[in-house]
């Protein structure tokens, strides 16, 4: 089995994370995920990718937008 690299493409690492390179550079504009650039080019670390993986399955999201109740 091909031994995964530590530091990773946009490219990998859209593909290790299962979404788009657009949906990954919209996170990366939010500042939503770890990265780094070395010189003008986003890299991303398997390892703090994982972690990041494991806090954001942690806790449950509600992904319904929340209901306003208006009182009368």
């Amino acid at each position: 089995m091909e031994r995964l690299k530590e530091v990773m493409t946009l490219r990998e690492a859209s593909q290790y994370l299962g979404i788009s390179p657009d949906t990954l550079y919209k996170y990366l504009s939010q500042d939503r995920i770890p990265a780094f650039k070395l010189g003008n080019r986003w890299r991303f670390k398997k390892d703090l990718l994982d972690r990041w993986m494991e806090k954001k399955s942690e806790r449950p999201q509600d992904l319904r937008p929340k209901q306003v109740v208006k009182s009368k």
